[in-house]
Order: structure tokens, then sequence, then C-alpha cells
């Protein structure tokens, strides 16, 4: 069942595919950066403490001593929808609010004509999802841009959005403008 949030959505953030300690990412996906520590520091993005982040998958690709200290300096309650290099994170579920495989999410927003807004959040991208035809969105990771979005879905990972997370605010600029 979805949840109701009932905290302002400009304090929700989405976010995927930091693969934080993952050297071969900077060539795969040709991110700008002249070392595996220069990622991540730019990937540790400034969110407030008191924010959500929903993160869809593939945070960490480093020992596990590592990523708990890149973990102590992320800030926000990180929710996780597991992404498929996510061993790691499974192995630190105390460090995040939960970790799910898949995730819906319903969002208060007075410019939704049921007052909801319905978010369908998945590590992959979906061609359907749940209530697609009736205004529900769908965000996604795992292609790292290379996959377009289908109807009101988007690829929310860093490689295409300048390394930094969406607020709930500018997803909504994007999908509601296609």
């Amino acid at each position: 069942m979805p949840e109701s949030l009932s905290s302002p959505s400009s304090r929700l953030w989405f976010t995927s595919d930091h693969h934080f300690g993952h050297d071969n990412i900077r060539a795969h996906c040709q991110r700008p950066f002249d070392s595996t520590e220069e990622m991540n520091e730019v990937l540790i993005a400034c969110v407030a403490s008191s924010d959500t982040v929903y993160h869809l998958g593939d945070l960490f690709l480093c020992p596990l001593d590592e990523a708990k200290t890149i973990r102590r300096r992320l800030h926000g309650n990180i929710c996780l929808i597991r992404g498929n290099h996510d061993k790691t994170a499974d192995r630190m579920k105390e460090g995040f609010g939960w970790v799910k495989d898949y995730y819906e999410l319903k969002v208060e927003d007075a410019d939704v004509p049921t007052g909801k807004q319905l978010l369908v959040l998945c590590h992959y991208a979906f061609r359907v999802w749940r209530n697609a035809h009736h205004g529900s969105w769908h965000l996604y990771g795992h292609s790292h841009g290379s996959l377009p979005g289908a109807g009101r879905s988007m690829d929310v990972g860093v490689d295409c959005h300048d390394f930094r997370p969406l607020s709930y605010e500018q997803v909504k600029r994007i999908l509601c403008a296609t």
C-alpha cells in the first residue's frame, strides 16, 4: 500500500546510481572526474538532515567500511530501493530508513485532482506501471541516461542530472512539461 506523506514535497529528494567507490563507472558512463575520490566528494550532495531521500539503487560499490564512512556523511533519511549492485548496502540496512525492491509513494500535492500524487519507484524502468493511465509517475535508475522515459516516467540517476538528486518539485516540473 502506498505511503501518504504530510511533509512538504520540497523536502523529498529522488536519485539513483551513485556507485560510490566504483572506479570503472567513470569511464563506463563518461563521468567527468579525475579520480574515484573526486567523484565520491561531488556525489555527497547537500540535503538537510530532516529531508527524505529516495535512492533508487546502486548506491555503493566499495568495501563495507568505506560504505559506512560515506553513509555517515550523507544527510537525510535515505530510503533505499535496491538495485543490482546493492550487496554492500544490504549488509548495512541499519543505515537506512528502509530497504525495499519496489515502492509506491503518495505525496500530498494540491495541484493533483485527488490531492495526492502517486509515484512508482523502482531501480528498473517500466513501460507500464500501476495507474500510469490515471496520472501516476514512475521514477527509475539503472540505465544511466541511456533509456528515454515513457509517458510520465524518468531516470533520476545522477548521470542525467548533473550528479545531484532531484527534489519533488523538480521531478514535477519535468514530468508535467512532457
